[in-house]
């Protein structure tokens, strides 16, 4: 007679035993995700026959924002306290494939490639979905590398999938301002499909991106950094209603074209822009 065995619980040689979930950077990440499904949310519910359409898509927008916040500081967090794990890495890309993949998709079909393609809607839904699946590889990629990975690389191999969807948040939210007076017919948002699909091939593509991984707050700033620093923020206290309309789309894009012109540039200004410090290794091509 054969006799069930129960299983024997994970000692602490198992698998299980040696995973490890630190509490804040997946947290942090978490809110990444909450953010990314609200957004999601809003654009499911904003209809254009509606009053609240602009403010269900202004809504959507700032929530892809504050996602793009919270994955800024989960990897600093998990690096600052010595938390790195494989589980917050693949929790994090699993988020950002949500926040940053299917939403801004989504968003661009809803505000746009649905009302191009009425009468063809699987054109819509195709130019869409490129942007997701190259995000998706674009993710993949990266976190195939981290594995292998035996240095400790400060680049991206690909425009970041955060700085994309990014980018085509504060674009939008650039337009909606430009447009304010009648969103839904203008002309200006046709751009985004197009950034869309340009987006796409930057993600998957061999350009490489400084990751910022060296930046840290406690070191010492020339006097002119931190004037400038304090100026900055002096400028978005004072106009904070207008940071989100020209700055971010400002400082995104030219972050895209810094990856072009990058190579170009001399070690030492390329270091200085990047905050690397004297000792270490250039990992730049």
């Amino acid at each position: 007679m054969n006799v069930p065995i129960a299983p024997r619980p994970p000692d602490d040689d198992s698998d299980e035993s040696r995973l490890k979930i630190y509490f804040l950077p997946n947290l942090l990440t978490a809110g990444n995700l909450f953010c990314g499904f609200v957004a999601l949310t809003k654009i499911v519910e904003a209809d254009p026959a509606t009053d609240n359409y602009i403010s269900q898509i202004y809504l959507a927008l700032i929530f892809i924002l504050l996602a793009c916040i919270f994955d800024l500081f989960d990897g600093r967090a998990a690096r600052w306290g010595g938390a790195e794990s494989p589980f917050g890495r693949e929790f994090d890309s699993l988020a950002d494939l949500i926040s940053f993949g299917v939403a801004p998709a989504f968003l661009v079909h809803r505000i746009v490639l649905r009302d191009v393609f009425a009468d063809h809607p699987q054109f819509g839904w195709y130019i869409a979905s490129i942007y997701l699946i190259c995000g998706a590889f674009r993710l993949a990629r990266f976190n195939v590398l981290s594995t292998y990975a035996t240095g400790g690389s400060k680049d991206f191999v690909g425009f970041p999938i955060p700085s994309a969807a990014a980018l085509v948040a504060s674009l939008t939210l650039f337009i909606m301002w430009v447009e304010e007076k009648d969103f839904t017919k203008g002309r200006w948002r046709y751009l985004l499909p197009v950034l869309l699909l340009f987006l796409s091939w930057m993600m998957i593509s061999h350009v490489r991106y400084p990751s910022f991984k060296s930046l840290n707050l406690r070191a010492t700033r020339t006097f002119t950094k931190t004037l400038v620093a304090i100026l900055f923020v002096g400028c978005v206290l004072v106009l904070q209603e207008k940071i989100l309309v020209f700055i971010l789309p400002l400082f995104f894009t030219t972050y895209l074209i810094y990856g072009f012109v990058r190579p170009s540039i001399s070690r030492a200004m390329r270091r200085e822009i990047e905050e690397e410090d004297e000792d270490e290794p250039d990992t730049a091509p």
